[in-house]
Order: structure tokens, then C-alpha cells, then sequence
């Protein structure tokens, strides 16, 4: 029973960490004017690829300063 206790508290910190980490893309992306829910989702998924996308995209939010 201790075992299963042990595996249920690694897995619950792995998905916590997981979900931690997607914020990062999603967060670039939202910084520069794009969605942050859908690189939110396509992070969980494709990690390292949201990240080099977030950084690629172009800034929408830079023509909108007045």
C-alpha cells in the first residue's frame, strides 16, 4: 500500500511540474499578442516545439503601442 502511495505522489508531482513548465511558450506567445490557451495546449503536447515557436512568431502586440 506504501508503494501505491509512493507512485501516486511521483505522478502527481510529475504533473504538476508538467503543467508548470507549458506555461512558459504559453506565456511568450501571450506576451506577444498570440493565444495563450493554444500554445498553452500545443506546449503540453509538443513542448520543446511550442517553445522555439513562441520565440519565432512575430510580435502582433508591437504595432499596437501608441
Amino acid at each position: 500500500m506504501a508503494v501505491l502511495a509512493g507512485v501516486f505522489l511521483w505522478w502527481t508531482l510529475l504533473v504538476i511540474i508538467w503543467l508548470a513548465i507549458a506555461f512558459w511558450p504559453a506565456r511568450v506567445a501571450a506576451r506577444k499578442g498570440h493565444s495563450f490557451f493554444g500554445y498553452f495546449v500545443f506546449s503540453l503536447v509538443f513542448f520543446p516545439a511550442a517553445l522555439i515557436v513562441a520565440y519565432m512568431v512575430n510580435d502582433r502586440s508591437a504595432g499596437m503601442a501608441a
